[in-house]
């Protein structure tokens, strides 16, 4: 009997993939994966993807839809997608970069940011890039991987969360192109979960009530918990939570705003109510993650 048990792949294990280059803070390249050992089972990714195609094909599965890539593609995996089918040409190559979640919360400078790359990767999860655009990730590549290298540097770690970030803004022109020059059919799932995920966006601070997002789409709680975790493999209360989370991690790490601010600007009851909902889902209170 087949065993089709998903398996959990985490950063820790891809380093040991082909040719890696790596930052223990949460960050991997490579671009040697035909050499990785990539599991026969069907894998979860607990980490965030990216790969441009340099030479070879590669297909694989991400939650049952079939994707091809050849050179000049460039993929995207979010995390928690499941990869399955995977077979690759043995002169397959490509330049990966894999990120930790916790990692690619430190350089994202707001939840946009997030929202907009989770959308078009999971209705774009492989795109055709221009000459111009793949010499652009090319060199993005290039110049973190010699950064990570460089170990001597004292600003190694926020050189390059500062040229992650660099390189997230300017495949984003990648996002728009494609936006502007297709017109996907999207199912009904895809199109309340985008719905919700714009809502979420602009409504977090205040309201976190899977309740209340049901009744602006006029869909019941149950439904909605239904198609959100059809589409992206979390619940709604998951996705709440990881927008409230990003936004008190980006005002500790980059504002100078008060914890007491924070809670207000939040809409928290009070300071310990937003410092214990905090340390459940980060691990420290927001004094020591400001300070760490």
């Amino acid at each position: 009997m087949v065993n089709h048990q998903i398996i959990d792949t985490h950063l820790e294990q891809v380093r040991n993939w082909g040719n890696t280059t790596y930052l223990d803070e949460g960050l991997v390249l490579s671009d040697r994966i035909a050499d990785a050992s990539i599991p026969a089972n069907p894998t979860r990714l607990n980490f965030i993807l990216m790969a441009l195609c340099k030479k070879g094909r590669a297909q694989y599965s991400i939650d049952t839809r079939e994707q091809r890539v050849q050179p000049g593609d460039l993929l995207f995996i979010s995390e928690r997608h499941i990869v399955d089918n995977y077979m690759a040409s043995p002169d397959f190559e490509c330049q990966c970069i894999m990120v930790s979640t916790e990692f690619y919360h430190s350089f994202v400078q707001n939840v946009k940011n997030v929202s907009s790359l989770l959308l078009f990767s999971m209705n774009n999860p492989v795109v055709q890039l221009t000459p111009r655009e793949i010499q652009v990730y090319g060199n993005y590549y290039q110049t973190i991987r010699n950064k990570i290298a460089d170990k001597q540097h004292h600003y190694r770690t926020d050189l390059v969360k500062a040229l992650l970030l660099a390189m997230f803004y300017d495949m984003s022109g990648v996002i728009w192109r494609i936006e502007q020059s297709e017109q996907k059919t999207h199912t009904r799932a895809d199109a309340f979960f985008a719905r919700f995920i714009r809502l979420l966006e602009n409504n977090f601070r205040t309201e976190r009530r899977v309740s209340w997002y049901a009744q602006q789409l006029c869909i019941t709680p149950k439904y909605l918990s239904e198609v959100v975790k059809q589409v992206s493999k979390r619940t709604p209360n998951e996705w709440i939570d990881s927008y409230v989370i990003l936004e008190i991690r980006v005002l500790l790490k980059n504002s100078t705003k008060s914890i007491k601010e924070i809670t207000d600007e939040l809409c928290f009851p009070n300071q310990s109510f937003l410092g214990k909902y905090f340390k459940e889902r980060v691990g420290m209170s927001p004094s020591e993650y400001r300070k760490s």
